[in-house]
């Protein structure tokens, strides 16, 4: 399997490749040149892969669809190590809670850190100690978290030989329990960094280091954001997994709710369903941070600036920049690089929008593809968490809170089952549980004082040169 640009990029690489480089060179995101299809003999052995032999078994399965430069005893091993119940606390890995007539909940947030990121992000660490082993090199990873996907990398990363974390958060707009998580440990091989502005402003500062070719070679940049394909696919995996469970047959739909700020995680379902997984509907669920809903509305995608990114109780979700909206985009256009080149790089860069409404492919995103979309506000978050708390003794997180409503929005047909993914568990958003339940969800004992650990923080301001400065320095 070859990888291609989407803006283009004559150049194609194989996995292992793309797993170590993050971007690609002309600024574009990685995609396989074509997705594998699963016809019905396939779905029923990944099926029965699941249920007979575990959710490590369906991971390698799928991965090796698209993985050719690894042995594959070498990545059955991998996916062993990463996916066990001593990890994720559940032999199932990602099990489906039944809310309500035709309303489910998978379940992804059992992992180390309490997040969905966890799922990938486990197996990108092992992936990346084992090729950096085998070459024989190190990788210092740059990255940019809203709150989780810190948190989840640094976890998956802490130890590891050959690699380091330069983690970029937005200073003092992450969770009490998200910064403590991130800024607590200790580990040499870990380094935060709080950016004064917000998650848009980490995530330029990635990207203006990735594209600079010289830093990057110089200093081996890698990144673990969903920017870098090897996690999104890992992500493929758990809605195969949420599929199998939700049904009996290979003839049977079903839809997913995701919330989503970065598009990472519905950019993963839209992958499954191109690969040929039986979805009907893909819900993109986003906050007060409306850009993802506004475009799949209206066919205009509009970033906002970081003055006009609200500060809101779903913190995961507060990004007007969404990395891997341009992965669809290209898709929608038919893998047409130079214009996805001519939205992403020139449109945005200039204008700050682009608009596809008049394009006769913006029908396709609904039609072709599969979504649709819807908002929720801090007033729906809390009465979804008192609603689900108290029809069904089920406390959940703002974002799947998110999810839940938008998700009910869209219910249609009760026989096409309608799967929300959970994003984290409530603890990591302790002060909104405890407005709308009066008091604070259960924390795992591991995780009891965690804020009032010592902590390792570097704060700076939004400047590329300084992140670069403060990554040559601890390189050396």
């Amino acid at each position: 399997m070859l990888y291609l640009s989407t803006r283009g990029h004559a150049e194609r690489k194989h996995f292992c490749d793309i797993l170590l480089e993050g971007l690609a060179p002309d600024g574009g995101l990685y995609l396989p040149e074509h997705y594998p299809q699963v016809d019905d003999a396939m779905l029923t052995r990944l099926r029965s892969a699941y249920h007979d032999q575990g959710y490590a078994e369906l991971a390698f399965q799928i991965l090796s669809l698209y993985i050719d430069d690894i042995p594959a005893a070498d990545l059955k091993r991998l996916c062993e190590k990463t996916y066990t119940a001593e990890v994720f606390g559940t032999g199932e890995i990602v099990p489906l809670r039944h809310l309500e007539d035709g309303l489910w909940l998978e379940a992804l947030s059992n992992g180390p850190t309490l997040a969905f990121k966890d799922m990938a992000m486990q197996l990108l660490g092992n992936l990346f100690e084992y090729e950096l082993g085998r070459r024989g090199e190190t990788l210092n990873i740059l990255g940019a978290t809203s709150g989780d996907t810190g948190s989840a990398a640094e976890y998956a990363m802490r130890g590891k030989q050959g690699v380091r974390v330069f983690m970029t958060s937005p200073h003092g707009r992450m969770s009490a329990f998200q910064q403590a998580q991130m800024f607590s440990l200790q580990d040499e091989n870990i380094h935060n960094i709080a950016i004064e502005g917000v998650f848009d402003d980490c995530q330029d500062i990635v990207k203006a280091v990735s594209n600079d070719l010289e830093f990057k070679r110089k200093y081996k940049i890698g990144t673990v954001n969903s920017i870098n394909w090897a996690r999104l696919l890992a992500q493929v995996v758990y809605y195969f997994a949420g599929y199998v469970q939700a049904t009996e047959t290979n003839d049977q739909k079903v839809s997913f709710t995701v919330p989503s700020g970065n598009f990472g995680n519905v950019c993963a379902g839209h992958v499954a369903r191109s690969m040929g997984l039986p979805i009907d509907q893909l819900v993109v669920a986003t906050n007060e941070n409306d850009v993802l809903d506004e475009f799949f509305r209206t066919g205009v995608y509009r970033v906002r600036s970081s003055a006009d990114t609200h500060e809101t109780s779903s913190p995961s979700m507060d990004i007007s920049k969404a990395s891997n909206f341009e992965r669809f985009v290209f898709d929608l256009l038919g893998r047409d690089g130079a214009r996805t080149k001519a939205l992403f790089g020139d449109a945005l860069a200039h204008n700050g929008r682009f608009d596809l409404s008049g394009d006769p492919v913006f029908a396709n995103a609904a039609q072709k593809y599969g979504f649709v979309s819807g908002k929720s506000t801090h007033a729906d978050r809390l009465a979804t968490i008192r609603d689900t708390h108290a029809r069904f003794g089920v406390t959940i997180d703002t974002h799947t809170a998110d999810g839940v409503k938008v998700a009910r929005e869209h219910r249609g047909n009760s026989a096409v089952p309608m799967i929300v993914l959970e994003t984290a568990l409530p603890i990591k958003f302790a002060d909104t549980i405890v407005e709308a339940l009066g008091h604070p969800p259960e924390c795992p004992a591991k995780f009891v004082g965690i804020e009032n650990l010592p902590r390792r923080v570097q704060v700076m301001a939004a400047d590329v040169a300084q992140v670069k400065a403060y990554i040559e320095q601890h390189c050396k």
